[in-house]
């Protein structure tokens, strides 16, 4: 039954508005989505690499780690420092003008470093060994060596030096399958694969530059197998100085290279550490839960008693004053139309399902207003203002009490 629109609105069953029911809490959801954050944080920070870059690191045991060969390099009195950025390695191998080299750089990862930090080491007064330079590195500190193909996939594929360079020589035999150069004149190419060698060694200014395809000679995995170890020690014996440079991963590197990569650059999206995505990946979750916590519930409606006592008349112009705060005419005047027919529908005898046209008829049959009058009132087009709007809910009124009472 429709409300009186001058008296209260009264709770079901009562003659007064019952109290509330306890409020539902939030705080458990609202708790565990707090944990979830906490514990995306400490996935985070776990997933977060200690050693960002520990390949061929003379610190590392692992397999593609060089202690052991620092280890031994040690124990036959050679001085072995680490350094990890380009600065600590040119500050350990110093700016004095030699005659000659009085250590040897290691650079392992040399795609890791930067534009700058390779032409800070380009001109170092040292001897070069360069792991597995791809075209930027070598464009800099190589430049008459360029790339002739890329590592293949069988990295345990045995090659023999073939050439007359005495530290691969005496050496045989070794695991030196990855990266393949063409050098200029004056230079030395050792096991070859495919036409074009995987090692070179030339002079350039009084230093010694030598580029392997390939760090697994140097790695504690292959470094007892077949004549790894002394190749390695071999190119690595000219100065009792080494000075090993394993570049930690720039602001805009996600991660270091696997064993033979080491020249390609990196661009787009990939240049984010991947601590950085993961934090963006776990806020966009927290945003996302704590949007679903907050959403408005779209369900079934759910009868509550009234905390307060609401007369039905403001209920009524509530509703018309938000039609009117959204200027929503169109709507307010079908709400008007629809209602008028629910109630005339009973009154005339007319079926739910019945045809607009066949409304229309019986209604003027039952008016003094023609069919095209009744047409517009019930199915015109919406009104333009809010005065229009009125004169529709008077002249729908109007027709309504005429035709009811008939």
């Amino acid at each position: 039954m429709p409300a009186d629109p001058g008296g209260p609105a009264a709770a079901p069953g009562t003659g007064r508005a019952g109290p509330l029911p306890p409020a539902r809490r939030r705080w458990p959801l609202g708790g565990a989505i707090v944990a979830l954050i906490l514990l995306g944080g400490l996935a985070v920070a776990m997933l977060l690499p200690s050693t960002p870059n520990g390949y061929l690191d003379p610190g590392s045991g692992a397999a593609d780690g060089s202690h052991a060969l620092t280890d031994i390099l040690g124990e036959r009195g050679f001085q072995v420092t680490r350094a990890y950025s380009p600065d600590r390695a040119l500050a350990a191998v110093g700016t004095a003008r030699r005659t000659a080299p009085a250590a040897t750089l290691v650079i392992t990862s040399p795609g890791l470093l930067t534009a700058t930090a390779r032409r800070q080491l380009a001109g170092v007064r040292a001897d070069l060994l360069i792991v597995a330079p791809g075209p930027a590195a070598l464009g800099t500190l190589a430049p008459s060596v360029f790339v002739a193909s890329h590592p293949g996939a069988d990295r345990d594929s045995l090659l023999s030096p073939r050439c007359g360079l005495t530290a691969a020589r005496l050496a045989g035999t070794a695991n030196v399958a990855g990266y393949t150069y063409s050098g200029g004149t004056g230079t030395i190419g050792c096991y070859p694969s495919g036409g074009y060698p995987s090692l070179v060694s030339f002079i350039e200014s009084g230093r010694t530059v030598t580029i392997l395809g390939s760090g697994d000679p140097l790695s504690n995995a292959y470094l007892g197998r077949n004549g790894n170890a002394a190749l390695a020690l071999n190119l690595l014996s000219a100065t009792r100085r080494i000075v090993w440079l394993t570049p930690e991963p720039p602001q805009a590197v996600s991660a270091a290279p696997g064993p033979g990569q080491g020249g390609a650059g990196r661009s787009g999206p990939s240049l984010l550490p991947a601590g950085v995505l993961l934090l963006l990946l776990q806020l966009c979750v927290a945003v996302l839960l704590t949007a679903l916590w907050r959403a408005r519930r779209f369900g079934p409606l759910i009868t509550e008693r009234l905390p307060v006592v609401v007369r039905a008349s403001e209920t009524v112009e509530g509703h018309a004053r938000l039609y009117q705060a959204r200027r929503a005419r169109e709507r307010a005047a079908q709400v008007l139309r629809d209602a008028m027919l629910d109630r005339v529908r009973p009154a005339v005898g007319l079926a739910r399902d019945a045809t607009p046209d066949a409304v229309v008829d019986l209604i003027a049959s039952r008016s003094r207003l023609i069919p095209e009058q009744v047409g517009t009132l019930l199915h015109g087009p919406p009104p333009g203002s809010d005065a229009e709007l009125v004169d529709l809910a008077r002249s729908l009124d109007e027709l309504e009490r005429e035709v009811c009472s008939q």
